[in-house]
């Protein structure tokens, strides 16, 4: 089936044009042999105007091949606790997003809870903020989504392992991708010690620390699961080091500084 859009001209604009003048004023073009190799990312996912500055120093920044699998987190009710979507488009102000049917059907068969649900997809926008980041450099990419509840850390382990196992001996491996903003409505100053906790266990590719400091210290990392989902599956696939691009708190935009929303673009290599 076809997924809508559900936060154009609110998230970002809705029409072609509109889109690609904005995308081009938070991204920009880089040399091919500047570009990082990065086997994941995180990247934030709210309202352009104030998380795509960070967002699109990632996307900029890391070079983008033909497949990606986006893990989001689920903020409704709706739908399975690991779903994946593995047929049909997402249907955007540019035109469809194809969905990689084999590659999602090879997920399914790695991992036995990660379940086909459209429901848990049709109104989260988490994957759907990110998607023209990644049309901007690659046009011609498909992609599997998968929406994420609340996954036990053995969860996470198995996932992020069995997504690894799944494409190691791709010619070419998709670009892991964990859509993910951090604290949520807290001061400005309170927000980025609490966010450089969560980026530390990132930095020192530590998902099982990121899981607990998150839960511990009460982080509103909403992507927290995805995170840690992606950063399993990178280190099951060689990664060595990680890399902080860029962190910015929505106070830099809108100036109200007593209740911000954090956001931090990292690549993992």
């Amino acid at each position: 089936m076809d997924r809508f859009p559900v936060v154009a001209g609110q998230f970002y604009p809705n029409s072609e044009e509109e889109l690609s003048l904005f995308l081009k004023d938070i991204t920009w073009d880089t040399d091919v042999t500047e570009k990082l190799m990065a086997i994941g990312v995180v990247a934030p996912h709210a309202g352009y105007v104030y998380s795509g500055a960070v967002a699109g120093e990632v996307f900029s920044s890391v070079h983008i091949p033909s497949k990606t699998i986006i893990f989001c987190s689920k903020h409704t009710k709706f739908g399975e606790y690991a779903a994946v979507m593995s047929k049909g488009a997402w249907i955007m102000p540019w035109g469809d997003t194809p969905i990689d049917t084999e590659l999602a059907e090879r997920l399914k068969a790695a991992c036995p809870f990660l379940l086909e649900d459209n429901t848990a997809h049709l109104q989260e926008h988490s994957i759907e903020v990110l998607l023209p980041f990644i049309q901007r450099f690659r046009p011609d990419f498909q992609f599997v989504p998968i929406a994420l509840g609340h996954l036990t850390l053995d969860e996470c382990r198995d996932l992020g392992e069995a997504v690894a196992d799944t494409i190691a001996t791709d010619a070419k491996h998709p670009l892991l991708v964990a859509s993910s903003d951090m604290s949520h409505y807290e001061p400005d100053d309170v927000t980025r010690k609490k966010d450089r906790k969560a980026i530390d266990r990132i930095l020192a590719l530590d998902p099982s620390g990121l899981y607990r400091t998150v839960r511990s210290e009460h982080i509103s990392m909403c992507g927290m699961i995805p995170t840690a989902v992606m950063i399993f599956a990178a280190l099951h696939l060689g990664a060595k080091q990680a890399v902080l691009l860029k962190y910015a708190t929505s106070g830099e935009v809108n100036r109200k500084f007593d209740q911000v929303v954090g956001y931090a673009g990292l690549a993992i290599l």
